[in-house]
């Protein structure tokens, strides 16, 4: 197909125009998650025409996940498919044109890099801090552009990372928040249209990147509440300036080194996982208690030392330091999945 025909009315936008066209079709992006940002970021890139898009995400289609992840319906679900799979089928059938390659994996300190290699635009959309610090990581290591997003509730944030012009996102959150700071769409909901709001704002920085068209990047932060209509735009550039940053001032990479990462122990005969987070910090155990009491099957008990709560088919044993034992499952990887969905980590 003729590229005036099919883009067209991308051509026509003079900022854009065909050059920049080109350049997108022969252009190589890596989106790190497909749920609901990257189910929405990779419909928009793939219909844009960007050359290669490399989806990764460990985990499988649920019903729950239909309301906001656009680009899966009941048939996937029915049929057990990998996120990461599903989305591409669709994708393909969009655009030919486009190279979508899946990748059913988990984006840990042993993957990332060779995951990443050849972007030139890595699109978080993952649930938890501890994975945008790994890429956060490795894009500045590699001097790589990322899109930062994160949505929960009616609130939304996005913002681009152009090392070594701009802050990288432990310039702006240097740690970890707690787990009872930090809710998830597990424990405060989310609508859809946050979701498409905030995906959408990081598909255009991407463009913008991929296009050559880098000085058009907005590098401030995008934070709003779709509920109440409040929409500002923060100026961090000071946060690069004026910092101490570890990561992209010391290059310090303590999360793609593994240092402080969480880790995993499979607790023999007990059909269980520890989970250790990246951090050691004091856990506010009667506020978490109160944030996961809607979603848990009875109400959460706990003491000074620790919680326990049971939520789907998993009992959660989480301690003052933030350590927590996952009940219902042997594999590490599910496990960490389940402590990113309820505490956040």
């Amino acid at each position: 197909m003729d590229v005036s025909d099919r883009y067209s009315r991308q051509i026509l936008f003079t900022p854009l125009g065909e050059k920049g066209q080109r350049r997108l079709m022969a252009s190589r992006v890596v989106l790190v998650g497909c749920g609901a940002l990257g189910s929405v970021s990779a419909n928009i890139l793939v219909r844009a025409g960007v050359g290669h898009v490399r989806i990764v995400d460990r985990d499988v289609i649920q019903w729950h996940n239909l309301h906001r992840q656009m680009l899966f319906d009941e048939d996937d679900v029915r049929g057990d498919l990998p996120k990461a799979e599903a989305a591409a089928r669709k994708l393909r059938r969009i655009n030919s044109g486009v190279v979508v390659e899946p990748i059913v994996a988990d984006a840990n300190p042993d993957t990332i890099e060779e995951l990443t290699e050849d972007a030139e635009v890595i699109v978080d959309a993952t649930d938890n801090f501890e994975t945008r610090f790994l890429i956060n990581d490795v894009a500045v290591k590699t001097a790589r552009p990322w899109i930062y997003g994160a949505c929960v509730g009616s609130t939304g944030m996005a913002l681009p990372i152009l090392p070594g012009r701009s802050p990288c996102l432990r310039c702006v959150v240097s740690e970890i928040p707690p787990p009872e700071l930090n809710p998830t769409c597990e424990t405060a909901g989310i609508l859809g249209p946050v979701v498409a709001t905030v995906a959408a704002h990081q598909a255009m920085e991407a463009i913008k990147i991929l296009a050559g068209c880098v000085e058009a990047v907005d590098g401030r932060l995008l934070s709003f509440d779709a509920w109440s209509g409040r929409h500002i735009m923060v100026n961090v550039q000071n946060a690069f300036e004026q910092g101490d940053c570890p990561c992209c001032k010391e290059g310090r990479y303590e999360y793609l080194q593994g240092s402080a990462a969480g880790r995993t122990i499979t607790l023999c005969g007990r059909d269980a996982v520890q989970v250790y987070p990246g951090r050691q910090a004091a856990v506010d155990l009667a506020a978490l208690a109160e944030r996961l009491e809607p979603v848990a099957s009875e109400r959460p008990r706990f003491n000074p030392l620790l919680l326990k709560a049971h939520v789907e088919s998993y009992e959660l044993t989480v301690f003052a330091d933030g350590r927590a034992i996952i009940k219902g499952t042997s594999r590490p990887q599910e496990a960490r999945a389940v402590y990113a969905r309820y505490l956040g980590g």
